[in-house]
């Protein structure tokens, strides 16, 4: 299988988009919703998912009704590509980005590529140059990102004129915070003035070990939300397990949203700056499954049916290929949607 079958396209709930087109500036562009704390007004997507710049995910969001798409913001993600020679190497980077512009055509998105060399970095700097402004994709960098990849990043966002995405990584505990809120304060004076930026927290992991990961989230966000007045400030997390085949053998799994119940601890959480996050997470991927490298072809005989609840994730075990395929996946299906959530 090309990629996980689902019922729900990268797991996003309908009900949370109900009344959508009555929400004002949906898809992040301008600057209608609040004012950050240090009084300039922020734009707030409602959902930003983070995706891989795979088949699946691509057709997916492609599917996804217009209403919904208004108030998606994607991050995407371009896999590692490590060994391959430069001209195939900007070959793969050329199309993976044609195909993120093809769908987001006129709504913004960042484009990152968080496990590249610095050969695929080099290569997807010129490829974002190439597209230009012609497409809303934006850059994203980090304080963790190397100094040419940050250079390059700042210099494609002012040209483009899209903003930048800086892209901060809090995996367990906010450690090192003084340093990594100075680097982050760095690379905003090295921006240009007229450049928006928009913060992505990325927690990672967020499963059930992780009961801390608000507090984590909240400290640091207590420290680089009042670096700027961020166009956009998103929280990301991914609590979706990583499947095994035995983990399936013996029904459906359910394990719970860690992310999501991190999220709800924020929402709660009476920080002023709360009301202008928006919500983020992996959707029926897991956090680990940007680390892949592109798949060649092949695979296991089986594949997973997955499932997002408002509480827990499930996962049902289906066939990728086989003479009884139909049936086993049509009898996978019928157990998930005759649960009771």
């Amino acid at each position: 299988m090309s990629g996980p079958t689902v019922l729900r396209p990268i797991g996003l709930k309908r009900r949370r988009f109900r009344g959508a087109r009555k929400q004002e500036n949906l898809g992040g562009e301008g600057r209608g919703h609040g004012q950050s704390q240090g009084g300039a007004a922020m734009s707030r997507p409602l959902y930003v998912p983070v995706l891989p710049v795979k088949p699946h995910a691509l057709t997916a969001y492609q599917h996804l009704a217009p209403a919904v798409q208004s108030a998606v913001v994607p991050l995407w993600n371009l896999p590692p590509r490590p060994g391959l020679p430069p001209d195939a190497l900007r070959s793969r980077i050329q199309r993976d980005a044609h195909a993120v512009s093809k769908r987001q055509r006129h709504r913004p998105a960042w484009l990152d590529a968080p496990f590249a060399d610095a050969a695929q970095l080099t290569a997807l700097t010129a490829v974002l140059a190439e597209l230009g402004g012609l497409v809303p994709l934006r850059p994203v960098t980090g304080p963790d990102r190397p100094a040419s990849h940050q250079a390059a990043a700042l210099a494609q966002a002012r040209t483009s004129g899209n903003g930048l995405g800086i892209r901060v990584a809090v995996p367990g505990e906010w450690e090192g915070a003084v340093a990594v809120a100075v680097a982050v304060r760095d690379l905003l004076a090295r921006a240009d003035p007229a450049v928006e930026t928009d913060l992505l927290l990325d927690l990672g992991t967020v499963l059930a070990d992780r009961a801390g990961a608000a507090k984590e989230a909240l400290r640091a966000l207590d420290d680089l939300m009042p670096l700027t007045p961020w166009r956009t400030a998103a929280v990301l997390g991914g609590a979706f397990p990583a499947v095994t085949a035995d983990m399936l053998e013996h029904g459906p799994h359910v394990g719970p949203r860690r992310d999501w119940h991190t999220w709800r601890e924020l929402s709660d959480s009476g920080r002023g700056y709360v009301r202008w996050l928006s919500h983020g997470d992996y959707g029926i991927q897991s956090a680990r499954a940007l680390a892949r490298e592109a798949s060649q072809g092949g695979g296991p005989p089986w594949g997973t049916l997955r499932y997002t609840t408002e509480g827990a994730f499930v996962l049902a075990k289906v066939l990728a290929r086989g003479e009884d395929r139909d049936t086993v996946n049509r009898a996978a299906a019928r157990q998930l949607v005759e649960m009771s959530d």
